[in-house]
């Protein structure tokens, strides 16, 4: 029992150091080439301040990491959570270095984070908030140094007050600083969906790939937020049954199926989807030991461990949430045959629309919904054949090892020639 309570309380870090080791083994990296891919460029600690309605001040502390630079300008969201941690910050933006490199975009990683809890604060002090961050940070940024984008309890309303904040600071109107902003100032329609359509693109994909196909299996959806909501709407179009999904308070487990636009209904009725009004009440951790096809981790990190790995019912699974498995979880799915789809290929839909955004900005907004789309889709098939082609030639190893190890070896590439190691 220590020991899976181990498990459960390493840090995101320690997991991605862990998966990063074992892709330096394959690619026979040195021990200084790995630590110099493992350190962040910079890593920015802010003071953020906040002077609530009654005049008091509430201070925070936020980071943004830069991972690597080696291929672009540092890339990747920030997110509002209690929990944030500096560790985490920088666990994240190595995984936007992998997840830009495997789908070849012209980016490194880079992460933020603020440790608040969004839900306590009043629209006015989010603003106050969201202000303040980039004031402490816009010297390290814009669209060919570091763009960050929505994440975790931030949005578009959140890239506005960044935009803003910034062009004022910076005497720039450079639109393409931030992405995932309003389609009023610069965004593209596709940008609040882009992850879940990737997921469930990239689900498909995979499904042909290992299950004959994906209509008609059955799907479990942990987390049901913006990606994992839209992922379960474009699975269900594309003929797959969902059968469970859940949020922080508890999942529900249909086998006749979740109607999404019903559960969607309930949950800005009720504030939970656990209020589904057929199938059984079940925990989260119950849904993603149950019975299905293909089971989606999207809400957070380290849920699928050493301690239920075993557990396990899926046929397949696809990695929406950054990090839903551990490296020791890795190790079990190999050897019980379950294919595991990994994150940064599964859920990098969304920055490829932040690409698609970020260069429709540089153009001058000449790029429309439907060949948003479509160019978001082709950037994910071309990465999952590349991928699934190393997994291939590979044979005895996992996807994750697959994509990792062309991501990492692109980076190690680019380093290697500019001098950098």
């Amino acid at each position: 029992m220590q020991e899976v309570q181990q498990v459960l309380t390493a840090s995101l870090y320690t997991q991605q150091m862990k998966k990063l080791s074992r892709i330096g083994e394959l690619l026979g990296l040195s021990n200084e080439e790995l630590e110099s891919l493992s350190t962040p460029e910079r890593v920015i600690q802010v003071k953020v301040q906040v002077v609530g309605p009654d005049g008091k001040v509430k201070t925070y502390i936020g980071w943004r990491s830069q991972h690597n630079s080696a291929l672009g300008p540092y890339k990747g969201g920030v997110r509002y959570h209690p929990n944030v941690t500096q560790d985490e910050v920088i666990a994240l933006s190595m995984m936007m270095t992998w997840k830009n490199s495997l789908l070849q975009l012209p980016y490194g990683g880079g992460k933020g984070g603020i440790r608040v809890d969004p839900s306590k604060l009043t629209r006015a002090e989010l603003e106050q908030l969201s202000r303040n961050y980039v004031e402490k940070l816009h010297k390290y940024l814009g669209s060919e140094v570091d763009i960050p984008a929505p994440d975790l309890n931030t949005n578009s309303q959140t890239m506005a007050w960044f935009l803003d904040e910034y062009t004022k600071l910076s005497g720039k109107i450079d639109f393409a600083a931030f992405t995932g902003k309003p389609y009023e100032v610069g965004g593209i329609q596709t940008r609040n969906y882009s992850t879940g359509l990737g997921v469930s693109a990239v689900a498909r994909m995979a499904a042909k790939k290992f299950l004959g196909g994906i209509e008609g299996k059955t799907v479990i959806i942990q987390g049901f937020g913006n990606v994992g909501s839209f992922t379960a709407k474009f699975l269900q179009e594309m003929g797959a049954i969902v059968i469970g999904v859940s949020d922080v308070k508890g999942g529900v487990i249909d086998p006749k199926g979740i109607d999404y636009e019903r559960a969607m209904a309930v949950e800005r009725e009720k504030g939970t989807v656990t209020e589904y009004p057929t199938g059984r009440k079940v925990t989260n951790e119950q849904l993603l030991v149950s019975e299905c096809d293909i089971l989606i981790p999207a809400a957070i990190e380290n849920v699928i461990h050493k301690g239920n790995a075993n557990q396990v019912k899926a046929k397949l699974i696809v990695e929406a949430a950054n990090g839903p498995l551990t490296a020791d979880a890795d190790i079990v799915m190999k050897a019980r045959g379950i294919p595991v789809v990994p994150d940064i290929l599964a859920n990098s839909g969304g920055v490829v629309g932040s690409y698609v955004e970020w260069a429709n900005n540089k153009m001058g907004g000449i790029v429309e919904e439907e060949e948003a789309k479509k160019l978001i889709m082709s950037r994910l098939e071309k990465a999952f054949e590349e991928t699934y082609k190393m997994y291939e030639k590979l044979s005895d190893q996992d996807l994750r090892t697959a994509s990792m190890s062309i991501a990492v070896q692109r980076v190690v590439n680019a380093m290697r020639m500019r001098g950098l190691i």
